[in-house]
């Protein structure tokens, strides 16, 4: 799998630039959460889990996505 880094940037495969914060836990089933800011707009905090963060574009869904992973550092 490949490595989270915090504190870095990240651009989704869809055009947009997001800050990693920090990984968090689900309080229910323990699975790492990635905390990330919108560097765009109104800054809004979202979660993802880590392994959907992480995870290649689905080719099937979005079969011209230009770049592999869903998010990758820029």
């Amino acid at each position: 799998m490949r490595e989270l880094k915090i504190h870095a940037i990240y651009h989704h495969f869809k055009g947009n630039r997001y800050y990693v914060e920090g990984v968090a836990r689900d309080s229910e089933t323990g699975e790492e959460m990635v905390v990330y800011r919108q560097l765009y707009g109104e800054g809004a905090l979202w979660v993802r889990p880590k392994s959907m963060f992480l995870s290649e574009v689905d080719r099937e869904k979005y079969p011209n996505a230009p770049q592999k992973y869903r998010f990758e550092e820029e």
